[in-house]
């Protein structure tokens, strides 16, 4: 359903992806894992249209999306989650994902099905963004991107500063989002839960990948854990 396709990409001159290739079958977990630094959101950020791709492709469904505006991925059925969460601020929770809201055929998200999902953002439909806690904010960015009712949902650090009852709760939702169909590619450096939802793993280290395989062979490994993921 996904394929990246020896990308190239980085910032003004600096070149920060060299060739980097991945997949996702409909209805996968796939992960992107590394230490800080090397490249993994480089990586989100062009295939979002975000940064410029400078060699390779990126098709989805069979169809190039390498060099389309984030709108225009958004639209394609791609929905992303960013580091950061980067809700706005000075909209209610409602209106933050009533302003996402794409439908196309078979659509099946709306704000009544994200509050089925978490239903902590219905408490707090009419309350803004910074009121929210780090959490609340974190549900609000997934729901806000299940709103584009995507067949691909990208996740850039998805439980990152948040405290440990909050991340398990990610991670059982995301199991619910794989449950339903939906795609996923996921950074995150929580490797324990990440294996216990994701069906492979890509290692990326300066730019490149450098392992894949599934998670038996990932936690069989304990080489490769010490040498690109440091635990």
């Amino acid at each position: 359903m996904f394929d990246v396709r020896g990308i190239e990409s980085g910032y003004g001159k600096s070149q920060i992806l060299f060739g980097v290739s991945l997949s996702l079958k409909q209805g996968e977990v796939v992960t992107l894992l590394g230490r800080n630094g090397m490249g993994k959101s480089t990586i989100i950020r062009t295939i979002m249209g975000m940064l410029p791709l400078l060699g390779g492709q990126i098709l989805f469904d069979g169809e190039s999306i390498g060099g389309l505006q984030s709108h225009e991925i958004a639209r394609r059925g791609v929905g992303y989650v960013p580091e950061g969460r980067r809700i706005f601020a000075n909209l209610s929770v409602q209106e933050n994902l009533a302003m996402a809201a794409i439908n196309r055929s078979g659509s099946q998200w709306s704000i009544g099905k994200v509050i089925e999902l978490f239903p902590r953002l219905g408490e707090r439909l009419r309350i803004g963004g910074t009121l929210l806690s780090g959490g609340e904010q974190q549900m609000l960015a997934i729901g806000r991107a299940l709103m584009t009712n995507p067949k691909l949902l990208i996740l850039d650090e998805a439980t990152e500063g948040l405290a440990p009852v909050v991340r398990d709760e990610i991670w059982s939702k995301l199991l619910s989002l794989k449950q339903s169909g939906v795609s996923i590619l996921v950074i995150d450096k929580e490797v324990e839960a990440l294996c216990s939802i994701a069906d492979r793993h890509y290692v990326v280290e300066k730019g490149e990948v450098v392992w894949q395989g599934t998670t038996a062979e990932l936690r069989s490994d304990e080489t490769l854990l010490e040498t690109y993921l440091g635990v």
